[in-house]
């Protein structure tokens, strides 16, 4: 490397560094960064946006399987990714205190592994979230959506308040149901779905902060959550 590309990319480097702490004053949930032993949950930059559109165009689970009530893997790769970016954009530009998606990407390393999301009505009042996700089928199995769970429900009850979290999955979701009991989720019921002409079945689960206190779990460090408070409605 020459030292004028030297200076071009430190010039640019601090360029990206400016427009990102200008992002964060603008909208401090650029700023929110949960650290968990292996992985990184933030919001994407742009260019990270695109590797994780590329990664669930890749898939996300077999073909044999439709975990999701939302039919979004079932068409091409390029539906796939234009999907993952039209759902980042709609959770942020759709963002209120009466309803909120926080959808963040999860990363290990620096690599895109997927995303997870943390959603609420009427928060102030009700303290409850739920939560979903999706990973790479590359990255599956080996314990990163169970850790990126973690890190999301460290957020919502230790920092934002939750009294209880809660998920629905299909009764035939075999993974998704293991990793929230082994979190203290507990049953909590069944929904009903039309998924197509088919009808489907939920078990609905929950994990209150009394059993969330009562759990094991790895350690888990939360940076930027003061400045988020207001649009949280705390």
């Amino acid at each position: 490397m020459t030292a004028l590309s030297r200076q071009t990319s430190g010039a640019a480097g601090g360029l990206i560094v400016r427009i990102e702490s200008m992002l964060a004053d603008l909208w401090p949930q650029y700023g929110l960064t949960i650290f968990t032993p292996r992985l990184e949950l933030r919001l994407p930059r742009e260019e990270e946006l695109a590797e994780l559109a590329h990664l669930a165009a890749r898939g996300v689970h077999r073909p044999d399987e439709r975990p999701f009530l939302t039919p979004w893997t079932d068409g091409s790769p390029e539906d796939r990714a234009r999907f993952v970016l039209q759902e980042h954009w709609g959770k942020l530009g759709g963002w209120s205190v009466a309803a909120w998606r926080l959808g963040l990407g999860v990363f290990c390393h620096g690599d895109p592994l997927g995303v997870v999301t943390l959603r609420a009505r009427d928060f102030p009042v009700v303290r409850e979230v739920t939560t979903s996700a999706w990973l790479g089928i590359e990255h599956q199995g080996k314990g990163y959506g169970t850790e990126a769970r973690v890190g999301l429900l460290t957020l919502a009850f230790d920092h934002l308040g939750a009294r209880a979290a809660l998920t629905e999955v299909f009764q035939d979701n075999h993974a998704s149901q293991g990793v929230s009991r082994k979190l203290g989720y507990e049953y909590d019921g069944i929904s009903v779905d039309a998924r197509g002409d088919e009808a489907v079945v939920s078990d609905r689960l929950r994990l209150t902060r009394e059993r969330w206190t009562q759990e094991k779990r790895p350690a888990v460090r939360v940076d930027g959550t003061e400045a988020c408070r207001p649009l949280f409605g705390l």
